[in-house]
């Protein structure tokens, strides 16, 4: 004898299938959703410590320009300090050279034959002006001046006769080049 089984398995199974079907997609889609906002959680908590790391690291940036700065300041203000000292010893070197540069040449002068007027110098050149009694006096002093350790060359400048109290006297400007005077 035939069976015919007149119930509809088959449509039993496709309902069946289709419920395990839709329960796979919702899970996969629920496990999708679950699994794209734990990667967001992830980036955002990855992202706020690097932005914290970021606000640190900008405030250490910040203390380490201010550093930079002061060191920077130091620096400027040494340089101003060792310039400073560097004319103060400079000072200190050329602070007795006039003195002793006058007293040395005191002695070259010919005494009651010649009269310093004025004497100025810039940097190492001397100018000397003076009245003599006739031009041998003032050759005389050239020749002194030159024989000096502290003169390096003197030149004639000017050389002409002034009448003084009736007296024709040789008025007279040098110019020396000197060196420092070694004590």
């Amino acid at each position: 004898m035939i069976k015919i089984n007149l119930l509809p398995y088959r449509e039993k199974k496709k309902k069946e299938n289709i419920k395990r079907q839709l329960f796979i997609i919702s899970g996969a889609v629920i496990l999708f959703l679950l699994v794209v906002v734990a990667v967001h959680l992830f980036f955002l908590t990855s992202l706020g410590q690097l932005e914290s790391q970021v606000k640190e690291n900008e405030a250490k940036l910040v203390v380490l320009n201010k550093k930079v700065g002061d060191v920077e300041k130091f620096k400027k203000d040494k340089k101003t300090l060792e310039g400073k000292i560097g004319v103060i010893n400079k000072l200190e070197s050329d602070r007795y050279f006039a003195v002793r540069w006058l007293d040395k040449l005191n002695l070259l002068v010919p005494s009651k034959h010649a009269w310093l007027e004025k004497i100025t110098q810039n940097g190492q050149e001397i100018r000397i002006e003076g009245i003599a009694r006739d031009n041998g006096i003032v050759a005389g002093f050239m020749k002194n001046l030159e024989k000096a350790e502290f003169v390096r060359s003197v030149e004639l400048v000017v050389a002409k006769e002034k009448v003084i109290a009736g007296v024709p006297l040789q008025q007279f400007v040098l110019v020396c080049m000197v060196d420092s005077i070694k004590e």
